[in-house]
């Protein structure tokens, strides 16, 4: 029978407490920017519901630094998992920075529709409506994802394979509806402008499967070290 990895903290429950926590918040903020986003694709517009999703994700990437300090610290002042210690940090670091992203461009498209508002660019949305909704709830998924391997990083390093391959899988097919939004855009009678805006609105959005990606590819090099 193979040896099982052992938990990476063991008793220390305050710690892992605070940890699942981390993770906790920024799963809460990925059903924040798909029903945030999600809202503003059906109402056409930025509505109270966006603001309200827009208003928790920034509440939650607080909590989540005001965490991350508390994490660091216990880990140096208790001078815990020294040989993991940095593997620990640096994927805090990068799940932040993918909660940190989705309010971001959450936040960028909110003030690019109350200030510069394109009827045609809406009607366009609106026509597409559920090809783009489709693109929101797969990357979404890709960080869904990413955080069940973080979990599985610091109980069961050898369970995470399969979840970077569905991370890889998610992101693919990010990038395939993406395009098609795309090619759909640029074959419309749209001003070249208009066009322009709502592409990068669509990479703003595929752009989080693709760091998803890259938080994933680095678990798995953590993941390995683990067990060796």
């Amino acid at each position: 029978m193979s040896k099982e990895t052992p938990p990476l903290f063991g008793k220390t429950k305050l710690l892992e407490g605070q940890i699942d926590e981390f993770l906790d918040k920024v799963a809460e903020g990925a059903i924040y920017f798909e029903r945030g986003i999600t809202a503003y694709l059906e109402e056409g517009e930025f509505s109270e519901t966006c603001e309200e999703k827009l208003s928790q994700i920034i509440a939650l990437k607080e909590s989540c630094k005001d965490l991350r300090r508390s994490i660091v610290n216990v880990l140096y002042s208790e001078m815990l998992i020294p040989d993991f210690r940095g593997d620990v940090l640096r994927l805090l670091t990068d799940l932040f920075s993918l909660l940190d992203v989705m309010g971001k461009n959450f936040q960028d498209l909110m003030i690019e529709a109350t200030t510069t508002p394109e009827a045609n660019q809406t009607k366009v949305t609106k026509d597409n409506e559920n090809k783009f909704l489709e693109l929101v709830k797969v990357v979404v998924k890709s960080v869904d994802i990413v955080i069940i391997a973080a979990r599985d990083f610091f109980r069961n390093p050898k369970a995470i394979r399969d979840h970077i391959y569905q991370v890889r899988v998610y992101e693919s097919e990010a990038d395939q509806i993406a395009v098609t939004l795309k090619k759909y855009i640029f074959s419309t009678d749209l001003k070249f402008s208009e066009k322009i805006n709502i592409r990068n609105i669509i990479d703003s959005i595929d752009a989080i499967a693709d760091q998803a990606e890259d938080v994933a590819d680095e678990l798995a090099i953590y993941a390995i070290k683990r067990t060796l």
